[in-house]
């Protein structure tokens, strides 16, 4: 299956601008005009009011509160440091930023335990913590689940050597390639140019300079049999293709994306993108501007089959 009907959000308690992570994302920009405490209260109005679009949609949205201690800037983000899977696997990641390390400690592993079905031994490669080697989840990495390939474009936070190890264990194909922003950095996570959804991909081709890796995502796709919706460079840079695709209890299936996203699509994507899914837009811009992720970063989707009630 490759959208779920669950997802986790992490409600932020302190989110903010941190300078840990800003250094390999050029997508983190900031907003000087805002003090801390107005980064965070504008953040937490942005978080619940997508949340309330969600459920009013039918997503079954599961909420955990961020808590006090420790300090967690960037917990919005629970899909880097876990990913969940249908045989009941929780795969651990490890985390480039310090910071960052400490969300595995904030209670979201007990949510899940408690509520779904979750085999005892967690695959954990935080360990590769120790070498200075990262694979920061599902931001690291996009997953063609029904197919089991994995994309990800190699940076400072996507190391070969882990996303090899996360393959050979979940039985995975890996398809590895080097992507760039507008200002020629690599970019941080695959999932600011690639989205996977069931019978489409949107994917940002421009920043990928080898023709060759180019062309093998394309016939990878196409013999998954996905229709190849692409988007450009300064459209990557709105987060058009930080997106994600969900489905609500019935079934039916959105697209759910940040208004600055919807904004920069043409209206011919918005149409081809429509033939698929309704489409779900919220205003996250404080998120994005200070924490360098959108919504499908906000986003950590439930994999785990359900524990039956009774």
């Amino acid at each position: 299956m490759q959208t779920t009907t669950n997802i986790l959000m992490v409600r932020p308690c302190h989110f903010g601008f941190n300078a840990q992570t800003s250094e390999s994302n050029s997508f983190q920009l900031g907003t000087p005009s805002l003090t801390p405490e107005e980064i965070q209260t504008q953040a937490l109005k942005e978080f619940d009011e997508l949340v309330v679009k969600l459920k009013a949609a039918g997503i079954s949205v599961h909420i955990t509160e961020d808590p006090k201690e420790p300090y967690t800037p960037d917990s919005i983000f629970p899909n880097n440091w876990f990913s969940t899977h249908e045989d009941g696997t929780i795969v651990l990641y490890p985390m480039m930023a310090a910071s960052r390390r400490q969300e595995r400690t904030t209670g979201v592993l007990e949510f899940l335990k408690a509520s779904f079905c979750v085999k005892p031994e967690m695959i954990d490669l935080s360990k590769h913590e120790e070498t200075y080697q990262f694979l920061e989840g599902t931001g690291s990495m996009v997953l063609d689940r029904k197919n089991k390939i994995a994309f990800a474009c190699l940076s400072p936070r996507t190391d070969l050597k882990v996303f090899e190890d996360f393959c050979k264990q979940m039985e995975y194909t890996g398809v590895t390639f080097k992507a760039f922003d507008l200002k020629h950095k690599p970019l941080y996570h695959t999932n600011v140019m690639m989205s996977m959804a069931d019978k489409y991909a949107v994917v940002c081709l421009d920043a990928i300079p080898d023709p060759m890796e180019r062309a093998n995502i394309l016939i990878t796709l196409r013999r998954c049999e996905k229709t190849v919706i692409t988007i450009t460079l300064a459209q990557m840079n709105a987060f058009a293709g930080n997106v994600i695709q969900i489905r609500n209890k019935d079934g039916r299936p959105f697209l759910v994306m940040s208004e600055t996203a919807y904004k920069s699509l043409s209206s011919s994507q918005v149409t081809s993108l429509s033939q698929f899914n309704d489409i779900i837009s919220a205003d996250v811009s404080t998120i994005e501007k200070n924490g360098g992720g959108s919504v499908r970063c906000m986003i950590a989707e439930i994999f785990l089959p359900e524990k039956l009630v009774g």
